[in-house]
């Protein structure tokens, strides 16, 4: 069944699929930012106006707060036109979640800083959840830098319905990141997706395409570069390849007789759970692909449930302690 999106954020309209910029980032192959520059113009002029960034998306001195800065300095005219959310509050020394007061406004005041009155932070995300800290705790510390026009709103990532519950109670929640995929289907089953419906929280996803898995693009294990990241994530990984691809060879067959690309399909799925999918690529024209809507009905989404169900996912999403930090 097909579910409304919730289409309003920090007190702004946006469309229904927004960009990820990860990828123009990353600190192994980065995007000049002239060339990402066009890309992010191709999102925007595609109604991709929500966006989405890191502050350990990239270097220190290179992350999103740069690229974006670079952007706006450029085109100052799009900083009202664009929904802006960052993702901060994490430590890539340790790769642990720092939600403590002093920590929240810390990075806050730093992603301030380096945007430079270009561009608003609408909503500002705590990476991931801080089990340390009660999550009140952190709440109230994002709701002073709200109350002090630092950020526009607070949102949550890879957290879970109660700690969602939780959070809302101290103060409204904007928007709540989470991976949702045919490949990552559990926050429609574990409360997440439900609870932000029902509170009128915004439901981000994050890695519609399964990173990459879903865009067919790779057949068999040895399609991954020795040097790719996906080597080191446990779906990629030789003794699941093959089970995986069988759930991409089904959604094919329904991309064929809908004359869509698998990732057109892949996205339109997740729109139709009722959430913004953020997909990312270095490609205007991948930009294009993936913010062009395919019709699902309901004997399509039907069946993508079968096939959901009959080619189970296998495999961790990220392995390790980095699992340890989701739906928490």
């Amino acid at each position: 069944m097909a579910h409304p999106v919730t289409n309003t954020i920090a007190g702004k309209t946006v469309g229904p699929v927004g960009y990820g910029l990860m990828g123009l980032t990353r600190p192994w192959a980065p995007t000049e930012y002239p060339e990402a520059a066009k890309i992010m113009k191709t999102a925007l002029d595609q109604g991709a106006n929500f966006w989405n960034g890191g502050m350990f998306y990239g270097p220190p001195h290179a992350n999103s707060l740069h690229l974006l800065k670079y952007y706006f300095e450029n085109n100052p005219e799009d900083a009202k036109k664009i929904v802006l959310s960052i993702k901060g509050a994490y430590d890539v020394k340790t790769f642990t979640p720092t939600g403590s007061p002093e920590a929240i406004r810390a990075a806050v005041e730093e992603a301030v800083r380096v945007l430079d009155g270009t561009v608003k932070i609408d909503v500002f995300q705590c990476a991931r959840v801080d089990t340390t800290v009660p999550i009140e705790t952190t709440v109230k510390a994002l709701a002073e830098l709200v109350k002090e026009g630092k950020i526009g709103g607070i949102g949550l990532s890879e957290a879970n319905a109660n700690t969602i519950r939780r959070a809302h109670a101290v103060h409204p929640i904007a928007a709540v990141e989470i991976e949702l995929s045919l490949f990552t289907p559990d926050p429609l089953t574990n409360g997440v997706v439900d609870t932000c419906h029902e509170l009128g929280i915004a439901v981000i996803a994050y890695s519609p395409v399964s990173r990459g898995w879903l865009t067919g693009e790779y057949r068999s294990n040895d399609d991954i570069p020795a040097d790719d990241m996906r080597r080191r994530l446990p779906r990629f990984g030789a003794d699941v390849f093959d089970q995986n691809f069988k759930l991409v060879a089904a959604v094919e067959a329904v991309a064929r007789r809908k004359g869509a690309t698998v990732a057109q399909v892949a996205i339109a799925w997740v729109r139709r759970q009722g959430a913004i999918p953020i997909p990312g690529t270095t490609r205007a024209e991948r930009v294009v692909e993936n913010c062009t809507d395919v019709p699902l009905g309901e004997d399509d989404l039907a069946e993508l449930q079968r096939i959901m169900d009959t080619f189970p996912v296998a495999g961790e999403r990220y392995g390790g302690k980095f699992e340890a930090q989701l739906n928490q």
